[in-house]
Parts: structure tokens; C-alpha cells; sequence
């Protein structure tokens, strides 16, 4: 054998090896290529991105019934469950949690007064009235003592 024949198999020796790593790599990546790449997955990933822009929530507002307590207007718990219990249940917007001494300790330290005016004007994130217009300054004082009195105040009406 001479220098000539032996750079010709060191030249087929280096192909056979680099075909062989190519081929390995085509062949894994045929293996592991997912052929599934149908209607039914972009259905599913419609779906996903249809389910992950919903609302977080949805507002309904109460009607209003005009029967309530001896005064003529709603009980401050009826209005509290009526109209307050959904922001102040959870906390939404920063609301003070009905019951949560500590959040409402601040706020109790403005006065009843302040607070009712706030109740009635809106204040921050709160709009007037807690969203219903319909709610007499009477019942939104009521709502105001029966959320801040079980929340640690002891205001009287």
C-alpha cells in the first residue's frame, strides 16, 4: 500500500464516520419528531388561550327591593350582603375584609361620620354608594355601622 492509498481509506475512514454521526442525528430526530401536529392540537391550544382570557370576574348588579327593616329602607346587613359583601368579603381593590380589626382599626379612627361620607361619596377604588345609586344615605349608614361595628368599633347610630 502506498501514501496514496492510504490518504484514499483515511478519506473513506473520515466520511464513513461523519455519515454515520449524521445518520444517528436524522435518525433520533425522526424517531422523537411528534407527527401529531394535527386540527385536534391547535383546537386544544385554542381552547387554553380562549380559557386564559376570561374575565376574572363578573359583576351583576342587585335589584333593588323596597321592603326592609322598620325604618323603610334595608337593614345595614341587608345592604352589606346586597351590595358591600362582594368587595369587602374578599378584599377586592383594597377594601377592608368585613371582621379585619387591623385594616379597620385606621378607618374606625376617622369617625363614623367620615366613614358614612365616604361610604356615600365613594372614596379610592369605591365608588358612591358601593355602586348602587338606588341606596339611601340611611341605608348606606347602616351598612357603614354594621361593617365597622363588627369590626371592631362600637358606634351608635
Amino acid at each position: 500500500m502506498n501514501s496514496g492509498e492510504n490518504k484514499n481509506v483515511l478519506f473513506e475512514l473520515i466520511a464513513i464516520i461523519i455519515g454515520a454521526i449524521v445518520g444517528g442525528i436524522l435518525l433520533i430526530l425522526f424517531i422523537t419528531y411528534d407527527f401529531k401536529t394535527d386540527a385536534s392540537t391547535n383546537v386544544m391550544v385554542e381552547s387554553k388561550i380562549k380559557e386564559n382570557i376570561q374575565p376574572v370576574a363578573k359583576v351583576e348588579l342587585a335589584q333593588v327591593v323596597s321592603a326592609g327593616s322598620a325604618s323603610g329602607g334595608k337593614s345595614g346587613e341587608e345592604v352589606y350582603k346586597a351590595v358591600c359583601l362582594m368587595c369587602h368579603q374578599a378584599g377586592m381593590l383594597n377594601a377592608p375584609k368585613f371582621g379585619d380589626t387591623q385594616a379597620w382599626a385606621p378607618r374606625i379612627a376617622q369617625g363614623y361620620e367620615a366613614l358614612v361620607q365616604h361610604a356615600i361619596k365613594g372614596i379610592r377604588s369605591m365608588p358612591a354608594k358601593g355602586g348602587n345609586a338606588s341606596l339611601s344615605d340611611n341605608e348606606v349608614a347602616g351598612a357603614v355601622l354594621y361593617m365597622s361595628n363588627s369590626s371592631g368599633a362600637n358606634f351608635k347610630k
